[in-house]
């Protein structure tokens, strides 16, 4: 036999005279006993047990504390001694098990559960622990839009109408996604849109529903010809502007026909810089390739006058 008493100490003994050990605090142990016969099939082969060491009992216990119906409750009971336990889950049932099974809430409401430990060995024999859980409803998730039809090459508002949550997760179908609870997006091309929507409240319980959405767009392009870098207002960085870009390479470039800056996103734009350095009052040029969602290529090139 192979004994772990739990404590980084362990002993191999013959035969089945008792066994005993000393620990050096109070705590919890877990002491394993190991059989090896080769003249047994299921051998090797062990069993375990908690040991719980305190001159004075104290009932200690985790458990998550919230949850969403039917909520399945578990516990870890982490007590300092006790010979025996006592649970109450707050809804009228008990169990006198060392540590439980999961215990099901299937309505909403505020429990308090109580765990008693009594060990006839230490000093204050009886002693209780408790913590309260809130089990949660699950939320609804809802949502309306607008423009409902379409109009072209226009946002789609989104109103949230989800019941009981606080945490959104958009996602339009489209590769992009949103965590604002009420959202406007534009599509890229015009099509119908799998847009879902995930409500979750901080239980971490949620509820998903989706919707199809119709978009509208017309492939447009356009470049601003100026542009003030470092005010903050809205033509302080210059970008590419349009509808319907599915792919695009944006090129400036100084006087000398150095490339000082380059995009391949609409979401992107210069800011009147160069590796760090303001660019000086001047006219840039650029060049401007695109590739619109409907399949359509256009090249276009032009100036931007940097102004302070």
């Amino acid at each position: 036999f192979i004994w772990d008493f739990g404590d980084s100490s362990s002993k191999v003994v013959t035969g089945f005279n008792p066994v005993i050990h000393t620990y050096s605090g109070a705590g919890t142990y877990l002491v394993t006993l190991a059989l090896n016969d080769t003249n047994f099939c299921n051998s090797p082969v062990d069993t375990q047990r908690t040991v719980r060491l305190s001159p004075q009992v104290k009932a200690v216990f985790i458990t998550p504390r919230k949850g969403c119906v039917p909520y399945l409750a578990t516990f870890q009971n982490n007590s300092l001694g006790g010979l025996e336990f006592l649970w109450d889950f707050g809804d009228g049932t008990t169990s006198t098990l060392e540590t439980p099974p999961p215990h099901l809430y299937p309505v909403v409401g505020t429990y308090k559960i109580v765990l008693t430990a009594f060990d006839s060995t230490s000093c204050n024999k009886v002693h209780s622990d408790s913590l309260t859980i809130s089990v949660n409803p699950v939320p609804t998730a809802s949502f309306t839009y607008n423009p409902n039809p379409p109009q072209e090459n226009t946002f789609t508002n989104f109103t949230n109408q989800s019941i009981g949550a606080s945490i959104y997760l958009w996602n339009y179908g489209d590769g992009d996604t949103s965590p604002e609870e009420n959202p406007r997006h534009l599509f890229n091309a015009t099509d119908i849109y799998n847009v879902c929507l995930n409500a979750k409240n901080d239980a971490g319980c949620s509820d998903d529903t989706c919707m199809p959405v119709k978009s509208l767009i017309n492939p447009l392009l356009d470049v601003p010809n100026a542009f003030t870098p470092g005010k903050f207002v809205v033509n302080s960085i210059v970008r590419v502007q349009g509808f319907g870009i599915k792919n695009m390479q944006w090129n400036v470039y100084n006087r000398w026909g150095q490339l000082i800056f380059e995009s391949t996103s609409v979401k992107t734009g210069w800011d009147g810089t160069f590796k760090g350095k303001v660019q000086p009052v001047d006219v840039y040029t650029y060049t401007l390739d695109v590739i619109f969602s409907d399949g359509k290529k256009l090249r276009k090139t032009g100036d931007i006058t940097l102004l302070r």
